[in-house]
């Protein structure tokens, strides 16, 4: 109780203070309003740069530097060319993009179909639904990575499930082939994500009037038309905003290749995060090397989204 009172009062008497200078110095009243912001923005500015903008410029830095531990010296761009010239880190580029080619728009569109189901007023039972398809994304990313892990093992439930339908006549090493291994993880994330981008699809719903599709249904149109041609485009901000966030998500994957197929077999699955963090910490350490490939993929993020936001706005 004593913490929040402190809290309470501290800005309240800085506030005071401050609107006691503001009416000595005799400032106007637009004059007022930007001090105003300027001191609440201030301690975010402070907050951001420290914890943010110092790190990335400070790792920037060492990205143009090579050696082992804390023993670096200036290389310029060597790092960013030894990253294209690594066939690992070059095939957990391409198994990224396999990710974000096939999962995302499965997943969107997964997402965009059940909002517009379950956004449907006469249905009952709306609300178990939508917590339903939304629990597992409040699951824990390694629990449902080791989970899946033990659902695709050879004597896993699903392996038990295909043979006893006789789909398959022996066990399938799901996780032991390269192909199927990154198939268990797009499914993962499928499950796990879906209900996420359905609840800001929902969001963005519920901002549609209702009876603009009760016109609909008035002057012919069918649920197919309705959907392509009302909610689709209402709802391409939502849309653009999902897309952006799973490509990012997407491109900076990495518990589910370390935790259900620890990038195998091989480096098959491995992503562009797990082999960075294997890089960084496993073995010696070679921070410059692994700040340059994270660079890369902030790179990536800010060309795919650019791209994104160009093909999405409604000014072109």
């Amino acid at each position: 109780m004593k913490i929040y009172v402190s809290i309470i009062i501290f800005p309240l008497d800085i506030s005071d203070k401050v609107g006691e200078i503001m009416k000595k110095k005799g400032l106007s009243m637009k004059q007022k309003q930007n001090a105003t912001g300027w001191i609440f923005l201030i301690p975010a500015i402070i907050l951001i740069c420290s914890f943010s903008l110092y790190p990335a410029m400070s790792a920037f830095v060492t990205s143009l530097k090579a050696g082992t531990g804390t023993k670096l010296t200036f290389t310029g761009l060597t790092n960013y060319i030894r990253a294209f010239q690594d066939d690992v880190f070059v095939q957990s580029i391409k198994n990224c993009c396999f990710y974000l080619i096939i999962q995302v728009p499965i997943m969107l569109i997964m997402s965009l179909i059940l909002a517009s189901l379950l956004n449907n007023p006469k249905l009952k039972l709306k609300g178990f639904y939508r917590t339903a398809i939304f629990l597992p994304c409040a699951t824990s990313l390694v629990a449902y990575a080791i989970i899946f892990r033990s659902l695709f093992a050879t004597d896993g439930f699903i392996n038990h499930l295909f043979l006893k339908l006789g789909f398959i006549s022996e066990a399938y090493n799901f996780l032991g082939n390269p192909f199927s291994a990154k198939i268990v993880i797009i499914i993962a994330l499928i499950w796990r994500w879906t209900g996420y981008n359905m609840v800001f699809y929902l969001a963005g719903l519920q901002n549609i009037e209702y009876s603009v599709y009760e016109a609909a249904k008035i002057d012919g149109a069918n649920p197919i038309q309705t959907f392509f041609k009302i909610t689709v485009p209402l709802l391409k901000p939502t849309i653009l905003m999902t897309a952006i966030m799973s490509t990012n998500g997407t491109l900076q994957l990495f518990d589910e290749s370390m935790n259900l197929t620890n990038g195998g077999p091989g480096n098959a699955s491995i992503t562009m995060s797990h082999y960075i963090y294997n890089t960084a910490f496993k073995g010696v350490p070679n921070f410059g090397y692994t700040s340059a490939m994270s660079f890369v993929i902030l790179i990536m993020v800010a060309i795919l989204a650019f791209v994104q936001m160009k093909v999405g706005d409604d000014n072109d």
